[in-house]
């Protein structure tokens, strides 16, 4: 067998909580015996300059130094009125012409003001951009102002993004008419990558950098969150209110930032900075529990770095109908909706990743900032690994290790059919930088960086790299400079072949135990070197004398490399990369008797993991079945998970080893991780669920929405009886969907009439990634009970396919609407529907099933 100890899995629209699978690779089909030649002649690929296509930081012929907007809202039109006046001077050559980004604008009069001289100078205006012809030609001593009035429509001409940013409106109205019921009314922005010129005008590229005071008129009901502090507060009369949002460190354009809407606000503080973590009213309880450590996070990155939190408040604020995960404005990150949970809903939550990522951007982004999208991952990169350092730090090195590995996977995934370099000036848009690359390939690339270098020159690098450039703008060889700087050492070999080119190294590793006392290791690097580079690569080797762990580093730079271990003392097993360090796809021949023994000798929890998985993935039963008791029992919570779900899929097992199952009933009732109970009851379902009853009773009352989800599906799942249907109907006023689910199963299940309003309002207050899960429950009870309200459900599940921003809600709607595929005239509104669709993924898979029923009919 073949086994590869690089992770490679397909990445799913909905991620589930647990880690993914570390699957099996196939070897390169590069000849083995084209080695030698491989050694003799290693060609250097060609490349030859485009400079048509190379896309150079924006060219700075001025700097804008202030910028003061009063902004109010027509709700009405969704429009955004606008009084600017930005503070400019040349930034070196003389020029008598100003460009200002401004998308969609309907504009007045424009005023040059200098030393207190105002007057109307004429311009140009594209729809995109305002070209001012300024009175002369100015020079880098002229300080200046431009004033002007404006009306901006976001709404106007929307692209459609990214796969991290799906939109590019700049600035959200969120049911500004306040037509759709539960729905509150928000205004939020978004100005990633250069979107927020759709709301005021600017120069809209991150290597510029203002300070800058932000007035928002709102209702007197509502709370506005914006950039830096909030120095005044302003009483217009008539139910309005002028809130003044003043930033006085400089940033670039894309991060500027508000949000307007009846949120509820949770107060905390990090020594003498203020946090506020807003959220809409009902469910400050949660987000107390949601974001309850960001304090410890920010005293953790602020001693870790050697730079304190740089700026004076952070705000966390939950918004409606994001168009990403989350965007790390200067002193306020604004997420999705999923971060809004109730204070129950809060228990089972895991989105400390996502709150360090933005909270790391804080330092890696917002203060030290890139000077063009070619270097993304400098902010993408280190956000990503800011994940890694969290979990390393509050959880312990395996379940950092299990965040690092999923992160390669999805680099993995990506680079089947997209290789590019990580630093790259030749995107045809920006937006094409948001990809796995700058995020997870980028992440793991620091994580390596950290590893050789060690951690204390590598922090110490890093806080060179943020003071030298503290609110200013960086590439990539301001970082190799400030590692080099506290190394000593010339680290262009490294740069050079993970930031500056493509790909990844592949690995194929061969042992000779014949001599016990000097292992012989064999290491081949098969990837195509006409278009990836030969790496030089520290390689971690490392065995068990008894219970001792031992280790030696070998430096691997040739195509073809064989590495003697000296170990003087026997050694039968030995481990590469054990703590799974290395961005590489690696495979070696290995059996399962020797990924039992790993599991059985090796102190890492991923490296148990990893075992755990590659046997299961052979299907190696007589190997798990053997180890399976003791990996119920291992200290890493992952294990214990992983066993579960083999056992679910075996759960015969449990007939020859009764011990098995009170172990497994231990676990659902007494683990410290919800996740696990929820799997272990999940695995007594599969087993014998009418054998426990009682236990399921009793866990479906637990605290966990996890917990209680899995042990309500189990009394769902019992053949004897039917579940006490007073039972079930006592939780159906529950809209979580760990609890919908289940009764929805049994009302499907046992026919129960009468309940489709019940199922079409559960659509109604299921949010996130739950309602994905649901709608397929709710497309199965109408194709079985069609005269419960069958149009109803499949004209809402048209309006989810058509008009929800979240793709994999649409997904879910469309999966859902299959179940009436069989009648025509619905088919063709599914048509409809889909050629409407932007998201490339989504339309490929619309065709291949539409198609699929096409040839069926």
């Amino acid at each position: 067998m073949i086994l590869a100890v690089a992770c490679k899995s397909a990445r799913p629209i909905v991620q589930e909580e647990s880690g993914g699978p570390i699957e099996e690779i196939q070897v390169s089909e590069v000849p083995l015996q084209s080695v030698d030649s491989m050694i003799v002649n290693i060609p250097v690929p060609q490349k030859k300059p485009s400079f048509e296509a190379y896309k150079p930081s924006a060219k700075k012929d001025f700097d804008i130094l202030h910028t003061d907007l009063d902004l109010s809202f027509d709700y009405q039109r969704q429009a955004v009125f606008g009084e600017a006046e930005l503070t400019i001077k040349p930034f070196f050559y003389p020029t008598g012409e100003l460009v200002l980004d401004a998308q969609d604008f309907e504009l007045d009069e424009i005023f040059f003001i200098q030393e207190g001289k105002r007057e109307s100078i004429t311009y140009d205006y594209d729809k995109r951009k305002i070209y001012i012809h300024l009175p002369r030609a100015l020079t880098k001593s002229d300080t200046f102002q431009i004033a002007l009035d404006y009306t901006a429509f976001p709404e106007r001409n929307p692209g459609a993004g990214s796969e991290a940013i799906t939109d590019t409106k700049g600035l959200y109205f969120i049911d500004p008419l306040d037509t759709i019921p539960d729905k509150p009314r928000m205004i939020w922005t978004q100005g990633e990558t250069a979107h927020n010129s759709k709301w005021f005008p600017t120069i809209d590229s991150p290597n510029n950098k203002f300070t800058q005071l932000i007035k928002l008129t709102v209702s007197d009901t509502l709370v506005s969150v914006g950039n830096g502090e909030l120095i005044r507060q302003e009483d217009l009369g008539n139910g309005m209110r002028k809130d003044y949002w003043e930033m006085k460190f400089p940033h670039s354009a894309y991060l500027a930032a508000f949000a307007i809407g009846d949120f509820g606000k949770v107060e905390a503080f990090w020594e003498n900075v203020p946090l506020g973590y807003f959220v809409e009213k009902g469910y400050e309880k949660g987000a107390e529990k949601v974001f309850k450590n960001t304090p410890e996070m920010i005293g953790f990155f602020s001693d870790l770095l050697g730079v304190k939190y740089p700026w004076p408040k952070y705000d966390q604020v939950v918004v409606r109908d994001f168009v990403s995960g989350a965007m790390e404005n200067t002193t306020i990150s604004i997420f999705m909706e999923e971060l809004r949970l109730t204070e129950r809903e809060a228990i089972d939550s895991e989105w400390d990743y996502i709150i360090a990522h933005e909270l790391f951007h804080q330092w890696f982004g917002d203060y030290v900032t890139i000077e063009s999208w070619a270097n993304l991952t400098l902010n993408e990169g280190f956000a990503n690994y800011s994940e890694f350092l969290w979990n390393e730090h509050k959880n312990g090195a395996d379940e950092a290790k299990l965040k690092l590995i999923s992160e390669m996977e999805n680099y993995f995934l990506e680079a089947e059919t997209k290789q590019v370099e990580l630093i790259r000036f030749t995107y045809e848009d920006p937006e094409d930088m948001f990809d796995s690359h700058s995020y997870s390939k980028g992440g793991a690339i620091v994580h390596m960086l950290r590893e050789y270098l060690g951690q204390e020159a590598f922090y110490a690098g890093l806080k060179v790299y943020l003071e030298e450039h503290a609110f200013e703008n960086v590439e990539v060889n301001d970082l190799r400079m400030a590692f080099e700087k506290v190394s000593g050492e010339d680290l262009n070999w490294f740069f050079n072949q993970w930031f500056l080119d493509k790909g990844h190294p592949e690995l194929h590793f061969e042992v000779d135990y014949s001599n016990p006392k000097n292992v012989q290791i064999s290491v081949t690097q098969l990837q195509d070197l006409n278009t990836s580079p030969l790496y030089k690569l520290p390689l971690d080797v490392s065995w068990y004398e008894g219970n001792v762990h031992k280790s030696k580093r070998f430096m691997i730079t040739n195509a073809f490399q064989k590495i003697g271990l000296e170990n003087e003392v026997p050694v039968e097993q030995l481990f590469l990369d054990e703590q799974k360090n290395l961005l590489a796809k690696k495979s070696i021949e290995l059996s399962p008797a020797y990924m039992r023994q790993q599991f059985r000798n090796s102190k890492f929890g991923i490296a148990r993991y990893e075992a755990l998985d590659s046997l299961a993935v052979w299907e190696a039963l007589a190997e798990l079945e053997s180890i399976l008791p003791e990996a119920l029992e291992d200290d890493f919570w992952s294990v214990r998970e992983s066993a579960l779900s083999i056992l679910q899929g075996n759960p015969e097992w449990l007939d020859d080893t009764p011990e098995l199952a009170r172990k497994v009933v231990y676990l659902a009732e007494n683990d410290p991780r919800n996740s696990v109970r929820a799997g272990a009851i999940d695995v007594l379902a599969a087993f014998s669920p009418d054998d426990y009853y009682s236990t399921f009773l009793e866990l479906a009352k637990d605290s966990s929405y996890l917990v209680a989800g899995s042990a309500l599906m189990g009394l769902v799942s019992m053949e004897s009886q039917e579940p006490d249907s007073l039972l079930m109907e006592s939780y159906a006023s529950e809209n979580n969907f760990r609890i919908v689910v289940p009764v929805a199963d049994y009302y499907i299940t046992n026919a129960v009439a009468g309940k489709g309003d019940w199922f079409l309002n559960q659509a109604n207050t299921i949010s996130g990634e739950g309602l994905y899960y649901y709608l397929g429950y709710l497309s199965e009870y109408f194709t079985r009970l069609p005269e419960e309200g069958k149009e109803e459900a499949i004209d809402y599940l048209l309006g989810k396919m058509k008009n929800d921003t979240r793709s994999y809600v649409r997904l879910g709607a469309f999966q859902g609407l299959l179940g009436f595929s069989d009648d025509q005239e619905i088919l063709k509104k599914i048509n409809e529907v889909a050629a409407q669709e932007t998201d490339s993924e989504l339309t490929m898979y619309y065709q291949y099933f539409m198609e699929a029923l096409k040839d069926e009919n």
